[in-house]
C-alpha cells in the first residue's frame, strides 16, 4: 500500500509517497528532470522490499509545489528538510539523472545523513557545452518548466566545488550506467565513480531509462546493495 502525504516547507509542498514495512529502514527515491516519484513504481516493490520506501516529487514535479527558485541545491535542501520533517536522521538513497545530482549533492554536503547510495546515470560536475533550451512544449507537461532553464544552467556550469565535494562521500555508493545507448557520457560517468571514495559501477546496456527499460536487471543490480 502506499501513501501520499505533503510536507510543507517554507517555500514549497513536497508530495512523498511512502511504501513498505513501517519498520523498515527508510530509503529515498529522487526522480529524473520532468519525472515524478510514481516513476519508481515499476521497480519499488522488488527493489528493497525490506525497506521503508520515501519517494520525493521534487519542487516543480508531478504534486509538489510549484516555486519561484529552481535550483540543485534548493532541491537538495527540500529533501533534507523532508528528512528532518519526517524524523529520519540516516538514509539511503536512490537517485535517477537530476535526481542523483541531487542525491550527490546531499550526501556530499551531510554525509552522515546517507546509508548507501546510487546514482543511476548521472555524470559528475565537469563544465559542457551550452545548448538552447527548447520552448515550453505545446502539449501539457506533468512539471513546471521554468525547471529547465536554471537547472540546464548549472549542468552545464557546474559550482567547481561540487567535484571536489564528491571526494568527502562517505556511504558505499553504486553508480549504475545506461552502456552506449544512453546520450550520457559513459567516460564520464566512470569518472565520477572514480572521485567518490567507496565506489562501484554496473554496466546495464539500457540507456539513459535504465530502471524503466530494464527493471529486472536493474533490480537484480541494484537490491542486493541495498540489502547489506
Amino acid at each position: 500500500m502506499t501513501d501520499v502525504r505533503i510536507v510543507d516547507l517554507p517555500d514549497v509542498a513536497i508530495a512523498c509517497r511512502e511504501s513498505g514495512p513501517p519498520d523498515g529502514p527508510p530509503l529515498v527515491l529522487l526522480h529524473a528532470l520532468g519525472e515524478r516519484a510514481s516513476d519508481w513504481d515499476g521497480v519499488l516493490p522488488a527493489l528493497a522490499p525490506g525497506h521503508r520506501a520515501y519517494a520525493l516529487d521534487l519542487r516543480g514535479h508531478g504534486d509538489s509545489g510549484r516555486a519561484a527558485v529552481y535550483s540543485l541545491e534548493a532541491m537538495r535542501d527540500d529533501v533534507l528538510a523532508v528528512l528532518d520533517a519526517l524524523g529520519l536522521d540516516r538514509v539511503d538513497l536512490v537517485g535517477h539523472s537530476m535526481g542523483g545530482a541531487v542525491g550527490y549533492l546531499l550526501a556530499q554536503a551531510r554525509p552522515e545523513r546517507i546509508g548507501r547510495l546510487v546514482l543511476e546515470e548521472i555524470p559528475p560536475p565537469f563544465p559542457r557545452p551550452a545548448s538552447a533550451v527548447p520552448d515550453a512544449p505545446q502539449e501539457p507537461v506533468d512539471f513546471d518548466w521554468a525547471v529547465v532553464r536554471p537547472l540546464k544552467a548549472q549542468v552545464d556550469t557546474p559550482d567547481p566545488a561540487w567535484r571536489e565535494g564528491l571526494r568527502r562521500i562517505t556511504a558505499p555508493t553504486l553508480v549504475v550506467a545506461g552502456g552506449p545507448t544512453s546520450h550520457v557520457s559513459q567516460e564520464r560517468i566512470a569518472d565520477l565513480a572514480a572521485l567518490i571514495p567507496d565506489c562501484r559501477t554496473v554496466t546495464i546496456d539500457a540507456g539513459h531509462l535504465v530502471h524503466a527499460a530494464r527493471p529486472a536487471e536493474y533490480v537484480a543490480a541494484v537490491a542486493p546493495f541495498l540489502a547489506v
